[in-house]
């Protein structure tokens, strides 16, 4: 299911997506003090073409996170008077402070507009039961995927205050068709059900959707998802700061990110040049729906491979090749070879052995050493499964790491954004 400016020429949209802009700042301007300071003499009619946007400053997750720190409790990016707002939420918190991000009713319709992307693609109706794995606090999260499935005439239900039986339970017993969680979540809830005897596969679900972590663009832990439901599994992107940004088509070959809503732009986080299709770069958005908090060439730390090349659906929006490859940061350096964790679990999920892992970065004897932890099922030699694993990693990524069995539950599980990565205090990385 797409719609007319799913397919657009790229001038078109990038008429369309300038014209928003200017309006937009021609709003934010006269009462944000958050941008009149950023963009001071910022003159809008200005900018005539995408190359004009290098006039304006990046805006950064730390700025806003200070910004609300020396002006509690929301800070200064704010357009309007407070009693316009009608939802706050925040940030996960993973990667620091939260930050808080509050919505008016028009910018809050614009979020669940967004989900109508990511079901459209993902082929999810009004005929569809929708159930959200997901607790419903502060974290923006699914929030406005419960408000989009409102939208499009589909029965949401909420799994919010329960734990993994419980939702198993639901699942099956309400007869839910769409599953959306984490990947991490998803292959728990996988794990759960076959403790408990539950046939996922043989339940109604026939679409999973996933969000937080890079798991369903990567092909193993993908086909991993696929087998436990009995489904077809998407990604989807966003993040609190800019809104519902991308989903994956039947194609599943990438992430479109959603550039009728978006002006979207990948950038070498060094030297910040363009990166041309197929590089690698950091992910610049700067969304055209949220005025009331907006997002001016936001920095998402998101590491991204942008494709502009067709694609099968027919679509004509970039592609991030892989989805989210990865935080800018989580880059691993072990004796000189850059790794991301996406990288890693693309080989721990091709061995069916294997359930949960974990990485560790530790200094030894001055330099950082990689630690790899796997749970190994039982009736498996776990010296075995270890020592084959630690030999694809040399093969494929040609890095050594160390590999070792732990019991089976031992490692954290995550209902939200997993945090696999550990780093021990004196790693360079």
């Amino acid at each position: 299911m797409t719609r007319a400016d799913e397919h657009v020429s790229p001038d078109e949209r990038q008429a369309s997506q300038l014209q928003r802009l200017r309006a937009g700042l021609d709003a934010v301007l006269p009462t944000n003090a958050f941008y009149q300071r950023k963009l001071s003499g910022l003159a809008t009619a200005d900018l005539r073409s995408p190359a004009d946007l290098n006039a304006l400053p990046f805006t950064t997750k730390a700025e806003l996170v200070r910004d609300q720190l020396e002006h509690p409790p929301f800070g200064t990016n704010l357009t309007y008077p407070l009693d316009r707002y009608v939802r706050v939420h925040q940030t996960s918190g993973t990667t620091g402070v939260p930050l808080r991000v509050l919505d008016t009713e028009e910018s809050w319709r614009w979020w669940a507009h967004l989900w109508t992307y990511v079901y459209g693609a993902a082929g999810v109706t009004a005929g569809d039961r929708v159930y959200l794995c997901f607790g419903f606090g502060p974290f923006i999260g699914f929030w406005a995927a419960l408000e989009g499935a409102r939208v499009i005439g589909a029965l949401a239900i909420s799994g919010g205050s329960q734990n993994t039986a419980e939702r198993l339970r639901g699942i099956v017993a309400l007869g839910a068709t769409v599953v959306l969680a984490t990947p991490t979540y998803a292959l728990r809830l996988a794990e759960v059900a076959r403790e408990q005897g539950i046939d996922l596969a043989g339940s109604a679900v026939r679409v999973t959707l996933h969000a937080g972590e890079p798991g369903a663009s990567i092909p193993e832990t993908r086909r991993r998802i696929e087998a436990a439901f009995g489904a077809r599994a998407f990604d989807h992107t966003g993040a609190s700061e800019v809104g519902a940004t991308g989903f994956s088509c039947e194609a599943r070959d990438g992430v479109h990110l959603i550039e009728s809503q978006f002006i979207v732009e990948v950038l070498d986080p060094a030297s910040g040049a363009p990166v041309r299709s197929g590089g690698e770069g950091e992910l610049v958005l700067t969304n055209l729906g949220r005025w009331g908090q907006p997002a001016i060439r936001y920095r998402t730390g998101d590491r991204v491979r942008p494709v502009w090349d067709a694609c099968s659906c027919g679509r004509t929006f970039m592609r991030l090749r892989g989805g989210i490859l990865g935080r800018v940061d989580d880059m691993i350096t072990i004796r000189g070879v850059n790794v991301f964790p996406s990288a890693l679990e693309s080989i721990v999920r091709r061995f069916p052995e294997i359930g949960e892992f974990q990485l560790e970065v530790r200094p030894e004897r001055g330099m950082d050493e990689l630690f790899l932890r796997l749970e190994v099922g039982d009736g498996v030699r776990a010296e075995d499964v270890c020592r084959r694993v630690a030999d694809t990693v040399h093969a494929d990524l040609s890095l050594r790491c160390r590999v070792e069995a732990v019991a089976l539950g031992s490692l954290p599980r995550f209902e939200l954004k997993t945090r696999r990565l550990i780093r021990r205090e004196g790693s360079a990385t």
